[in-house]
């Protein structure tokens, strides 16, 4: 599996909002403890408070927070944000055939993993036992 760098930000920044205190978190504090591009960021704060998974308010007292407790957001929920619902109509020739059977099979293996993982569980650095 290949995650560009745009999901890697935008799960850096979820797993932040997921370690901060109750409130408000400013864009600025996530870009910089992050080391995220500002305009980027900000572009990947929109996505995610579209889809859900962050709210926002504005102001000087502003800032983003998850929209959910971090125990019920997966790393999986993030990703499809992100970078949409991936296609699976693979099909080999000949001999390759079976290669799509393994990249099911991978695929379903990924997902079940990125499923597992809550926010929560980065936050805390306490990974559950994976299969």
């Amino acid at each position: 599996m290949r995650i560009s760098a745009r999901t890697q930000y935008a799960l850096r920044a979820a797993a932040e909002l997921a370690a901060a205190p109750p409130g408000p978190v400013p864009a600025e504090r996530i870009a910089s403890s992050q080391d995220i591009p500002r305009r980027f960021l900000d572009n990947i704060l929109l996505q995610l408070r579209r889809a859900g998974i962050i709210e926002s308010q504005r102001g000087p007292d502003g800032g983003y927070w998850l929209a959910r407790p971090a125990t019920e957001i997966t790393l999986a929920d993030v990703i499809l944000v992100i970078e949409g619902v991936p296609s699976h109509s693979e099909r080999f020739p000949g001999v390759a055939g079976p290669l799509a059977e393994v990249w099911s099979a991978l695929r379903t293996f990924e997902n079940a993993t990125l499923t597992e993982i809550t926010l929560a569980h980065i936050a805390e650095g306490s990974l559950p036992p994976l299969s």
